[in-house]
């Protein structure tokens, strides 16, 4: 079972009270009606699916009903930060991975030594 923090209750509370929305910072077009036909499907249907860091939208249901975005670990399901709307991630797949090459390249290196 998953702990989730809501970032407006500022509590930890079980998975069940809340559900997840889908892909958080999807930007609407500005002007929909200029948009093909093509660039508004893809708008509305087409989403990322990434292994690794992947940013969603989910909605504490039954406690406050507020939207708020968590970046989670789509192979780990590991829960990397929760923060409200309209704030921006603080750890993204690039920070991520930052840490990974470096170890990788002391590793390389010990392994040299």
């Amino acid at each position: 079972m998953f702990y989730i923090y809501c970032p407006y209750c500022g509590e930890h509370r079980e998975e069940e009270e809340f559900h997840p929305k889908g892909q958080a910072h999807i930007e609407r077009p500005k002007e929909p009606e200029a948009c093909s036909d093509e660039e508004w499907g893809n708008y509305l249907f087409f989403r990322d699916n990434p292994r690794g860091v992947h940013h969603e939208m989910w909605v504490h249901a039954v406690g406050c009903r507020k939207f708020f975005n968590m970046t989670r670990h789509t192979v780990s399901y590991e829960i990397l930060e929760t923060y409200k709307m309209g704030e921006q991630p603080s750890i993204t797949a690039d920070s991520q991975a930052k840490p990974r090459e470096a170890a990788a390249v002391s590793q390389q290196e010990g392994v040299r030594a």
